[in-house]
């Protein structure tokens, strides 16, 4: 969102005139001028400027992209040692506990995205202005954007309705069944759709599209959790609107998706921007401007064309590989080979880091700076997170199709992407029942791979256990409660299921 909107600060302070004086009128002077956070909402302006803050937290979900590539098996950790980032070591290993500084910063992120939010919502109603029904819907799609996240990554949450979260809460209010999550989020989302410009007002705003999409990505994850039919059949019903809506499309060549020239294209629904013009650290990732899950992602000490160096995470296993069909367009778009890179670029040089496949992930690694590229590009690498792709809604409507019955359909979206992915339409599906159901679920693997959904995917389809090394049935299908947070709630909120 930042580099397109300048973060406006929202400033606690309380002005009054600087004179000496001993008398009464000095003691009892009022103040010229008071702004806090309970009477902030007064114009149209603190209004949006409240909303850039809720935009912001979205740029931390870089965590959540990494982890939910190294949970599963398309990638390995990595990293500059077996001890680099223990959080995420542990996360890849399947060893994660309560007692984890990433898992802990995903949650921390995440409700503090709800809680700028709601800090909107809570206060929408005191002044009336036009267009005040747009930042109230982009505020409830922000609001549903990161409840959707907790819900997957961590199961039963609390929740407050409009309201902020205030200390005290933690030891009263329940975490609220995934059900209840859920169905906070479809209402959300539906007035988010109902109420949000098609076309964005500035580039990375929440559109009518991104906001059915998300509606129909909903259903769809909560379908498959519970295998309620319905549900499927309301996934497809959303999906198909942005799909009719003819506002998006497949990019022609799926190289140029990943490019900066491929940013906020005709197959962007919903795109989480960073800029590389201002700096970070390490110690305080959430204030980054860049896209952190690129700047790991890089090998290590790298010299050569038109990459630069990163720190060596998320690694492509050789299983990921193997995944692709020959003569997939999309396997050297995803597939770095750093051997055969060097083949052809006999100059390159890297340093070889823990866990080695050979691979990096080429969606997402950094490419060469810009003129006016802040310091460290590993911290401030201005490649965008494509957060919904329009080939996503197709898949996803493939998918709710093939479960709703309605194979014709599921084929021909599934087929739509597959025409892309070869160039042709002599590799189109033409599978019924469940052997579509299954090449729909195999597509979406190579679709998305270094994307961040794989995880999810498999936990959501009952295959994580057979597919990821380390994986307990009834225990990882979702993260731990940070141990802080049980501790605070005093025995109010119960940890997840054996941990």
């Amino acid at each position: 969102m930042k580099k397109y909107i300048y973060i406006t600060i929202i400033v606690v302070a309380a002005f009054s005139a600087l004179t000496i004086s001993c008398t009464d009128d000095f003691v009892e002077r009022p103040v010229e001028y008071s702004i806090d956070s309970e009477n902030y909402f007064n114009s149209q302006s603190e209004y949006e400027s409240a909303l850039i803050g809720a935009y912001d937290l979205l740029q931390t979900t870089f965590v959540n992209v990494l982890m939910g590539e190294f949970a599963s098996d398309n990638t390995l950790c990595g990293g500059n040692s077996p001890t680099d980032v223990p959080g995420y070591q542990q996360v890849d290993d399947m060893i994660h506990t309560p007692v984890n500084t990433e898992v802990k910063k995903l949650w921390d992120w995440m409700f503090a995205g709800v809680q700028r939010s709601n800090y909107i919502l809570e206060f929408k109603d005191n002044i009336e202005f036009e267009g005040k029904d747009q930042i109230i819907a982009e505020a409830r799609f922000l609001r549903a954007y990161y409840h959707f996240e907790l819900v997957k990554w961590f199961g039963p949450i609390p929740m407050k309705g409009d309201l902020r979260f205030t200390p005290g809460d933690e030891t009263s209010i329940p975490r609220s069944p995934v059900e209840d999550v859920y169905a906070a989020i479809y209402e959300d989302l539906i007035f988010a759709s109902e109420n949000l410009n098609s076309i964005p007002s500035q580039t990375g705003r929440a559109t009518r599209g991104a906001a059915l999409a998300l509606l129909g990505k909903a259903y769809l994850y909560e379908a498959s959790y519970s295998n309620q039919i319905e549900k499927y059949g309301l996934a497809a019903a959303k999906l198909q609107d942005v799909i009719d809506s003819e506002g998006y499309s497949l990019v022609e060549d799926f190289d140029e998706i990943f490019e900066m020239a491929g940013e906020n294209g005709v197959e962007s629904v919903f795109e989480i921007q960073y800029t590389d013009v201002e700096g970070g650290s390490y110690g305080y990732m959430q204030a980054i401007e860049g896209n952190v899950a690129v700047g790991f992602a890089g090998p290590n000490s790298y010299d050569g064309p038109f990459f630069t160096a990163g720190n060596n995470f998320n690694l492509p296993t050789q299983k990921i590989v193997d995944a692709f069909e020959a003569d997939d367009l999309r396997k050297e778009v995803t597939i770095l080979d750093i051997d055969a890179w060097i083949v052809e670029h006999p100059e390159v040089t890297y340093t070889i880091q823990n866990e080695h496949t050979g691979y990096f992930n080429r969606k997402y690694i950094p490419r060469k700076r810009s003129e006016n590229a802040a310091a460290d590009l590993k911290l401030t690498n201005p490649n965008n997170y494509r957060a919904i792709r329009y080939a996503d809604v197709l898949l996803m409507a493939a998918e709710a199709y093939s479960k709703s019955g309605n194979d014709a359909k599921a084929a021909l979206y599934l087929n739509e992407v597959r025409d892309r992915a070869f160039g042709d339409q002599n590799h189109r599906i033409t599978f019924t029942g469940s052997n579509l159901y299954n090449a729909i679920l195999a597509e979406r693997r190579v679709e998305f791979a270094g994307e961040g959904l794989r995880f999810f995917d498999l936990v959501r389809t009952g295959r994580a256990a057979q597919e990821i090394d380390g994986f307990i049935v009834n225990k990882n299908e979702v993260f731990p409660i940070p141990l802080e947070e049980i501790q605070f709630s005093g025995g109010n909120w119960i940890q997840n299921q054996n941990y």
